[in-house]
């Protein structure tokens, strides 16, 4: 079968701008430890109610938004840009075409990310799930996209080789369709500067609402991160990718579907059925070529398994794809409309959520991070090898404890809430799976804790990479180059 190398195997030329890269690292580094603390916050609060203080600004309600954006669109935005910049030039053989463009969306994607959480925290919001930023935002981001792709697919454009390697599609499937259903969703009537309407209207703006919402599911945290995993395992693996042509089918199914699935989260709604259930059924299909692109990475490593034992990084990629493979099967199967009534609105939505968010997205950025840091910065290997596996150990661990923690407690809320005596009223008291729910809390806040201390340890240890300071230790895994 077909397997091309990836291109540019050699460390930094000179002829890229890796200093763009560069940048975009550091932030990543920077809004990915934050975000993680403020997801702790935000978990501790629900353990202990009075952490919220009375303080508007600072109240759960206000802060879940802060979290949720600096996550997916400050640290993993920023791993994209990073990731996206570095994969266009290595695998196209050119430079950036500008680098004041370049410059511009980076200190423009910074602004946003600020100004996001400031908006949040004073209660400025369109209240949409995933889509909060008022109109002056949107357009903004609006306009740094349209940067962004034309820098992205300009510098395709001239590249000196004939292929357009896979993990390029990937990346502009996902700069396409995230820009397509940014605009259409926040299509909004502004009032004030501060305030405006929203074009649609009931069940049309749930469902462009939901279109947006599962989309920047669909085509960000997975089309824009399978664009990591189509270069970085490889690349880690040092092996040429398992089945090219399964990329491509990966490639073309992935985004032929995904775009269909968002209806899902609308079932037993005013959604009308047959948009329901298109949802669901576009959302089962789903679970063939994403398991197709998970067996495609694993398979990667034939012939290079063993190693997993001297190498944290590739464990970081491996465990990732095992992650994506767990959220692909999960989400269609939450999907059918029986096991959505049990599950849906509950903890386990956001376990769900999170075995994507920690288990997938974040180790397979993390481990495509610490690939580059040495290389960008001239280094032989990171500061510390042995720190880079201890961190491994702690996401593995803390991502288990959160989705197992919330996987219980979602069934416990969805079975408690739909129990009924035999005259017809409820058994459970919302208060008595409030309680019932408690543990579960508890844990999770362990394993986001877990989970954020690793964060707090990478930003240490690249740090000290990027100082050039080092470390000895015994045996360990050199950095390819």
């Amino acid at each position: 079968m077909h397997t091309p190398s990836i291109a540019a195997g050699t460390p930094a030329e000179p002829g890229y701008n890796y200093d763009i890269v560069r940048k975009f690292t550091v932030m990543t580094l920077v809004w990915g430890a934050l975000g993680m603390l403020v997801g702790v916050i935000l978990a501790a609060q629900l353990v202990w109610p009075a952490l919220n203080f009375d303080l508007p600004w600072f109240s759960f309600g206000r802060i879940r938004p802060v979290h949720t954006n600096l996550v997916i669109f400050a640290f993993g935005g920023g791993a994209l840009f990073a990731t996206s910049f570095y994969v266009v030039q290595r695998t196209s053989r050119a430079r950036l075409i500008s680098d004041g463009a370049a410059n511009f969306v980076f200190w423009a994607w910074q602004l946003l990310v600020a100004a996001m959480i400031l908006s949040y925290a004073n209660g400025l919001t369109t209240s949409k799930e995933y889509a909060e930023m008022i109109w002056p935002l949107a357009t903004l981001l609006t306009l740094v996209w349209l940067v962004y792709a034309w820098l992205f697919f300009g510098t395709i454009a001239r590249r000196q080789v004939r292929h357009i390697y896979v993990a390029n599609w990937f990346y502009g499937a996902f700069i396409i369709v995230t820009g397509m259903v940014h605009v259409i969703n926040h299509i909004d009537l502004p009032v004030t500067l501060l305030k405006s309407y929203p074009l649609y209207a009931g069940a049309a703006d749930a469902m462009i609402q939901w279109w947006y919402g599962h989309s920047v599911v669909g085509f960000i945290l997975s089309v824009g991160f399978l664009g990591l995993m189509y270069y970085y395992v490889p690349k880690q693996a040092e092996r040429p990718i398992y089945s090219y042509r399964l990329s491509i089918v990966h490639f073309w199914s992935v985004i032929a579907l995904y775009i269909w699935a968002g209806p899902h989260h609308l079932h037993y709604t005013a959604l009308p059925d047959w948009a329901q259930t298109l949802g669901m059924v576009m959302s089962i299909i789903l679970l063939a070529p994403s398991w197709g692109g998970m067996i495609n990475g694993m398979m990667t490593l034939s012939g290079a398994w063993h190693k997993l034992r001297s190498d944290p990084v590739l464990r970081f990629l491996v465990v990732a794809l095992a992650f994506y493979g767990m959220s692909t099967f999960e989400g269609p199967m939450m999907a059918i409309k029986t096991v959505n009534a049990l599950s849906h609105y509950t903890d386990w939505t956001i376990g769900h959520v999170h075995a994507g968010a920690l288990g997938w997205v974040a180790m397979i950025s993390i481990g495509a991070l610490y690939h580059m840091v040495p290389r960008l910065w001239g280094r032989q290997q990171m500061y510390s090898v042995r720190l880079v596996n201890l961190h491994f150990w702690m996401a593995s661990m803390g991502t288990v404890l959160y989705i197992v923690a919330m996987w219980v407690n979602g069934i416990t809320q969805g079975l408690m809430w739909r129990a009924v005596n035999v005259d017809g009223t409820l058994t459970y008291a919302f208060v008595e799976a409030l309680e019932a729910s408690h543990p579960g809390y508890v844990v999770r806040l362990i394993g986001g804790g877990i989970f954020a201390a690793g964060m707090f340890l990478m930003v240490f240890n690249c740090a000290m990479t990027m100082r050039g300071a080092t470390v000895k230790e015994g045996v360990l895994a050199q950095a390819p180059g």
